[in-house]
């Protein structure tokens, strides 16, 4: 039985700051999603027990043989897809036995892998790259084929367990079904980490690294969202009722405290006009004030109990902030037309693209993976001429996010940022705005080039949203790679409160589906076709 078991894991970075501390758990066959936000020690964690990373403290007992693919893939480009896979000698060893060496050196490294050609061929095939020769050089791949083609090498090994590190990202949706459907197939112990959730409603448990504790819960992602939702609205109850019932020991307490000063106040009067000695007057006061005192100890301490199970009920609550936004000057008429783009051609990318834009459309372009959408959309912003046709755009101001969110000067702060695109808002205004993008506190003094990849997108949208004029027609190119589930969603909730028009690239069908898309483009051999033409 494959497994992985870590016991009392840490890790700390060099200048000694945490990123997980006394982490237990075991994962064993079957398929895990592991999820929390960005910053959070993920790939670390797959590091590790990868062995890549050496843990601060603790062990890491991988039961099997391991396969292991990185976010970051460390490929030469002048290196083979036979070098890649690990199959290149194996290939040479049999071609030198075909060519009549057969030496006992040739004989070792064969092993028992007579069939690794067409084990490689069936793999590549299985994957989408049965048409990628095994001695083409990396450099001539696009993204979305080199990280498959590491999975293909993975899968090859047939390692016992396998750990996959946002195996998604820049794959394209014929390559990410067949990416599912290859790990349908696999029977090992599998740890991923993803935010793709349609990937994540395929698994059979989600693994969350949640405030420095690993919690396991049985089902996909849709179930595991059930459970902490019912959990959130579980911790919401207890803290309304145990905000009551502090409430009600407070009053408790101040009403009995209350009572005990008339008391104290009549019991004088008495002792006073009853001419009780002084002695006897002295010792009857203290009986009465150590009562008082026990009876205060006791609601005190009912005040203590309340606030400790308020605060219990508190630390249960997930504090996982989400966008509210209100943007009323992009908003965008129903008839206006933004964008005409007719007979485009770009490098012979594009065989004469046409595209017209009116109103406040919500359009998402697909299509394979180097087939152009990086390019139309840069065309589109202006930054890059076409070879022939014409681009008009309406006077409105049109903004781009490229997949590189580079859009901000790296030196200048989040606050700075936001002053040189807004530069008639006051500061209190800008504070005000930035709370609402979640950045708050020093945060907003932090460059742009130390902020998460989350907090550089909100950074991004605060600015181009905001920016004068506000821009009314968007383009954003795969703005979900490498963003935790939290940010997906503070995303979304930005968009749906965005009223001018937008074209997303994207191939996370769950992110369109949920961002309101009203017309589906895909970008296939040059041509723009609607998603219901033939």
């Amino acid at each position: 039985m494959s497994s992985i078991v870590c016991s009392n894991l840490s890790f700390a970075w060099p200048d000694d700051s945490p990123l997980f501390s006394d982490l237990s758990f075991t994962v064993g066959e079957g398929r895990t999603g592991l999820v929390a936000p960005n910053g959070a020690g993920k790939s670390t964690l797959l590091a590790v027990i990868a062995g890549e990373r050496a843990p601060t403290t603790g062990s890491v007992t991988v039961d099997g043989t391991l396969g292991y693919l990185p976010q970051t893939l460390p490929f030469v480009a002048d290196r083979t897809v036979a070098e890649v896979l690990g199959v290149a000698a194996v290939i040479d060893a049999l071609n030198a036995l075909a060519d009549g060496r057969a030496d006992d050196g040739v004989f070792a490294v064969i092993g028992d892998d007579w069939d690794i050609e067409e084990r490689t061929r069936a793999q590549l095939d299985r994957l989408g790259l049965g048409h990628i020769g095994l001695d083409r050089p990396l450099g001539s791949l696009s993204g979305g084929e080199v990280v498959t083609l590491g999975l293909a090498g993975q899968l090859l090994k047939r390692p016992d367990v396998l750990l996959l590190d946002e195996p998604t990202n820049n794959l394209d949706v014929d390559a990410r079904h067949r990416l599912y459907d290859a790990l349908d197939g696999y029977s090992g112990c599998l740890l991923l980490v993803s935010h793709d959730r349609v990937l994540l409603d395929r698994m059979d448990r989600i693994a969350e690294l949640h405030r420095g504790e690993m919690l396991l819960y049985g089902g996909n992602f849709t179930m595991y969202q059930k459970a902490v939702n019912e959990a959130q609205r579980v911790a919401e109850n207890n803290i309304r009722n145990a905000e009551q019932q502090l409430r009600r020991e407070k009053r408790d307490m101040q009403l009995a405290r209350e009572r005990a000063a008339r008391r104290s106040s009549t019991a004088a009067r008495n002792i006073k006009d009853a001419g009780i000695p002084k002695i006897i007057a002295g010792a009857m006061k203290r009986r009465a004030q150590e009562s008082a005192g026990r009876i205060d100890g006791v609601n005190a301490a009912r005040v203590s109990d309340a606030k400790t199970r308020l605060d219990q009920a508190e630390r249960t609550l997930r504090d996982d902030d989400t966008l509210a936004l209100e943007l009323p000057h992009t908003n965008v008429p129903a008839g206006r037309t933004l964008l005409t783009v007719e007979h485009v051609l770009v490098r012979q990318l594009f065989a004469g693209i046409d595209l017209d834009i009116r109103g406040p459309e919500r359009i998402a372009l697909t299509g394979p993976n180097g087939v152009g959408k990086s390019t139309l959309l840069r065309v589109i912003a202006g930054e890059l001429q076409p070879d022939s046709g014409l681009v008009h755009r309406a006077d409105g101001r049109v903004a781009y996010l490229s997949q590189r969110l580079d859009l901000l000067d790296p030196q200048r702060s989040v606050v700075e940022s936001l002053a040189a695109y807004a530069p008639s808002l006051s500061e209190t205004r800008r504070m005000h705005l930035l709370a609402r993008f979640l950045f708050r506190g020093n945060r907003i003094h932090l460059p742009v080039h130390a902020l998460s990849g989350g907090e550089r997108l909100r950074a991004t949208l605060a600015c181009v949203l905001y920016a004068e004029p506000a821009p009314q027609l968007l383009l954003l190119d795969e703005p979900t790679n490498n963003l935790d589930l939290v940010s997906v969603g503070q995303l979304q909730s930005a968009l749906n409160a965005y009223e001018g028009a937008f074209i997303v690239v994207s191939h996370d069908e769950r992110f369109l589906a949920d961002i309101g898309i009203e017309r589906l483009l895909r970008l296939s051999a040059g041509h723009l076709i609607a998603a219901n033409s033939s």
